[in-house]
């Protein structure tokens, strides 16, 4: 998201704007945890929320009937919803937060300042450091952690901290009237340092341990506990080590659940995926080590870029030229390696007037929030093509392109996907006026056809398909798309005329002359014309779309066909040889390479084995 507030005014702004296609929106949204932001058709923010499962939360927006009347106010409002994908509903709330504190969208509960998060304060002006909770503002002289999702949170990880560290959490006015130990250093949750029961050197041990663990270096505490305890039993300082035990012990049991504030990570992660012709760069934003927030962008080219290249353009454009609003940060992380990275690195260092990096290949932390907002961009992306204003002008422009009479409201794509020959599968996709109809997809296994007989494959799929079509069984569609050239498109005519199945117009999709995106030819199958369309043509991009979905199911299912063809024992695939007797043919002669070699007498000699029996597994050995 923008820095910009972006906060919405009367309900006016929205006259007369198409409704928002919640159904398409819906099929395609995530199940996953995250943040939601609604805009309006001035793309103002509207709303921010969160959700353990986007798509159920998002679902209960759109229902026909048990909304308030301020719910359907807000959603007759929406054009348009964002999502940001997170590792945990934890990370949902604080990020949900954090856009609300920058938006303030009006249909929002807005907090001031950050009294909605409560904070671990480590007070260090005093001799004996105190642990607290503490909202507001951070004026006092000390080290925050968090912030926390709520105070019982905060609470909790006090009282650990006061079994493990015991260091005091009481106020300064109760510390200089006691005389005496009070109950907490009676039940062992304070060390007693306001009747020096312990040395200010041991306390001063204790918060520093604290302030390790606080800032998520419980291992390194750890390991300092264990030398300790291993040196007081050294020194028969038993009871000092079983002490120092049971801390260890206390401690392993402790999830740190806070999320470190000012610690590391100012960091720009910018992701970038493309598909159908669109690209979408999404922007996520950490600052102290905390996910502030994300947005996307589509960026539009009417030349035939890569997205290396759209990529760098988008970095240059947005650091270089928005100086006026754009936060520099110290690292930029991309998903994928940039040709000018080091250009591009010294150019925002001198706008900075300090190093600024430019990274792709990160691990631990930075590979998490690299994920985030791949996970985000191609979340956003697959939204952007299937939703309802994208396909329309895909559609009217592929009805232009094939001089079509009406907009077409279904296609079918087949496709032949096999290693060598090996486990051929066809794939079937379908569209319809929304994008992809995935719950009409279909893949079949063929069988009883050459290896690597990519036309007798083809020829198979259609007949299997397009007899339950004849049937009416299934929808005929507008547009029968077959991924080849005209020896498939050839076979695609061969079957609809022996199955007598008239007036269905077929699209033949050829790749090029190199076989690069955006060189596929188009044949016609009425009249056998090539067609050859522009880059930037929408009609193209629909095309690949539907064509690299095809591709990608029947790659998905040959796979797990294949897989599952070499995890299986060749006895399985033999008729009437079942799980006893495979395991007698198996106990008899050690295993499958005895059984291949053995003869069919040999055979016979197995309980449950027949002469035929015995001969279906001699062939079909042999054969396999």
């Amino acid at each position: 998201m923008s820095s910009t507030n972006k906060n919405a005014s009367g309900p006016a702004l929205d006259q007369g704007a198409p409704a928002f296609d919640s159904k398409t929106f819906l099929k395609n949204v995530t199940v996953k945890a995250g943040v939601y932001v609604m805009l309006n058709a001035a793309a103002e923010v509207l709303y921010v929320g969160k959700a353990k499962n986007l798509r159920n939360r998002l679902s209960s927006y759109f229902r026909a009937s048990g909304l308030t009347s301020k719910t359907v106010a807000l959603v007759s409002r929406i054009q348009q919803i964002e999502v940001t994908v997170t590792a945990s509903e934890r990370e949902a709330l604080l990020l949900e937060q954090n856009l609300i504190k920058q938006y303030k969208p009006p249909y929002n509960i807005l907090l001031r300042d950050d009294k909605s998060y409560p904070y671990i304060y480590l007070s260090t002006d005093h001799k004996h450091p105190r642990l607290s909770i503490h909202r507001g503002s951070k004026k006092g002289k000390g080290m925050y952690f968090g912030p926390y999702p709520s105070g019982a949170a905060v609470r909790e990880s006090l009282s650990w901290l006061q079994k493990v560290f015991r260091v005091r959490q009481c106020e300064d006015s109760y510390y200089r009237g006691r005389s005496r130990p009070c109950l907490q250093y009676q039940i062992g949750r304070c060390s007693g340092p306001c009747v020096n029961a312990i040395s200010d050197e041991e306390y001063a041990l204790d918060v520093n341990h604290t302030q390790l663990f606080l800032q998520g270096k419980s291992i390194d505490v750890s390991r300092e506990l264990a030398d300790e305890m291993e040196r007081c039993a050294s020194a028969l300082e038993f009871e000092k080590a079983a002490e120092l035990r049971d801390r260890i012990g206390h401690l392993q049991q402790v999830q740190a659940s806070q999320c470190i504030e000012g610690e590391t990570g100012d960091i720009d992660i910018v992701a970038g995926v493309m598909d159908g012709g669109t690209v979408c760069v999404q922007l996520l934003c950490v600052r102290g080590g905390r996910v502030l927030g994300s947005r996307s962008y589509f960026p539009k080219s009417q030349l035939e870029e890569s997205l290396v290249s759209q990529l760098e353009a988008f970095v240059a454009q947005h650091y270089l030229i928005g100086t006026g609003s754009v936060d520099m940060p110290r690292e930029i992380i991309t998903n994928i390696a940039l040709d000018d990275a080091a250009l591009l690195a010294g150019g925002l260092s001198e706008q900075a007037g300090r190093q600024v990096s430019i990274s792709h290949n990160v691990r631990s932390h930075r590979a998490k929030w690299l994920n985030l907002a791949m996970t985000a961009a191609e979340q956003n992306l697959a939204n952007r093509l299937a939703s309802s204003a994208s396909s329309l002008k895909r559609f009217k422009a592929l009805q232009a392109v094939l001089e079509l009479e009406s907009k077409p409201e279904r296609m079918e794509c087949f496709d032949i996907s096999h290693s060598s020959g090996e486990a051929t599968v066809a794939s079937c996709v379908v569209f319809d006026g929304n994008g992809p109809l995935k719950s009409d997809y279909r893949k079949m296994n063929i069988e009883g056809v050459a290896a690597g007989d990519d036309y007798a494959a083809m020829h198979q799929a259609l007949s299997r398909r397009y007899k339950r079509v004849k049937a009416g069984e299934i929808v005929m569609p507008d547009i029968l798309f077959i991924d080849g050239g005209k020896g498939q498109l050839s076979q695609a005519k061969q079957v609809m005329a022996e199955l007598g199945i008239e007036g269905l117009f077929m699209v033949g999709v050829a790749k090029g002359s190199d076989r690069r995106a955006g060189l596929e030819v188009l044949i016609r199958g009425d009249n056998g014309r090539e067609i050859t369309l522009p880059d930037n043509s929408p009609a193209l991009h629909l095309i690949q779309h539907i064509r690299d979905e095809s591709h990608r199911f029947a790659i998905t299912g040959h796979k797990a066909r294949r897989d599952k063809a070499r995890r299986q024992s060749s006895l399985e695939s033999i008729p009437g040889v079942g799980a006893k007797r495979r395991r007698e043919l198996l106990r008899h002669f050690g295993g499958l390479q005895g059984v291949k070699q053995a003869s069919v007498e040999d055979l016979q000699r197995v309980a449950g084995i027949s002469e035929k029996i015995a001969l279906q597994i001699h062939e079909g050995l042999r054969s396999a």
